[in-house]
């Protein structure tokens, strides 16, 4: 699918179709190619009727507000789309800190690999996409969305975050089902939660970043254990809880 940005491309990316204007939405927010415009519309469009490019060219609309943007080189795959510390300091360099929030309880964060799942209708038909999802603070799954890419599953969720004006996510997680890496870390930073949550490992970058963000960040998440990556101690602070759920 290509996203433009007021008629300008940005990027291809291959995903599994299905909430694709919330996926260009989520896109442009994540990447910082808004610079604060707000969204007027997002639509299909090609040359010709939108059937003609099988729905794959999708338009996000500021009425010329956003900076025109500079196009990614090359396409951005399901995976990865960033590539160079340029790029990478880049992005974080234009988010502030996230404010400090009240943690999220380790039993509530440990549960929601189990909670998610049970809400993935796509990878129970298929075992073959991966899922992101908008966790309120007491574990209550606000949107979900699935991809075969781990990245526009986030964008997706990101996307109808912002369209329903819900951004930033302030106090909520982020729940990823498969690694962090450094983009879904950039990603949820932009989309302002205060936690990611990732049933795989972190990316020793990925790490880093949390920690410069104020990104709470957590790793081989299950219902009986979990890994704190960032901040780097929780020993002190006795607003976590423990992983044993409350009466």
């Amino acid at each position: 699918m290509t996203i433009q940005l007021d008629g300008h491309r940005v990027a291809t990316t291959m995903r599994t179709p299905g909430h694709d204007y919330e996926l260009a939405a989520g896109f442009c927010h994540s990447d910082g190619l808004l610079g604060g415009a707000r969204i007027l519309g997002v639509r299909y469009c090609a040359d010709g009727a939108a059937s003609e490019s099988e729905f794959n060219v999708v338009t996000v609309e500021t009425g010329g507000r956003a900076p025109v943007p500079t196009p990614r080189l090359g396409n951005t795959t399901s995976s990865c789309g960033l590539c160079g510390s340029e790029a990478i300091d880049q992005l974080c360099d234009a988010l502030s800190p996230l404010p400090d929030t009240e943690p999220i309880p380790l039993h509530v964060l440990a549960a929601l690999p189990e909670a998610v799942q049970g809400v993935q209708g796509l990878f129970t038909s298929t075992g073959a996409v991966h899922a992101a999802a908008a966790v309120a603070p007491d574990g209550t799954v606000l949107v979900l969305r699935e991809d075969v890419g781990r990245h526009n599953a986030v964008d997706k969720v990101v996307g109808r975050m912002l369209l329903d004006g819900r951004l930033p996510a302030t106090g909520m997680a982020l729940f990823v089902s498969g690694r962090a890496s450094f983009e879904l870390v950039q990603k949820a930073w932009a989309g302002g939660f205060s936690t990611l949550v990732a049933v795989s490992a972190p990316t020793s970058l990925a790490v880093q970043t949390a920690r410069r963000a104020g990104l709470r960040l957590l790793g081989f998440t299950r219902r009986d254990r979990l890994n704190v990556y960032s901040p780097e101690r929780i020993t002190d602070d006795p607003r976590w809880g423990s992983l044993t759920a409350e009466p």
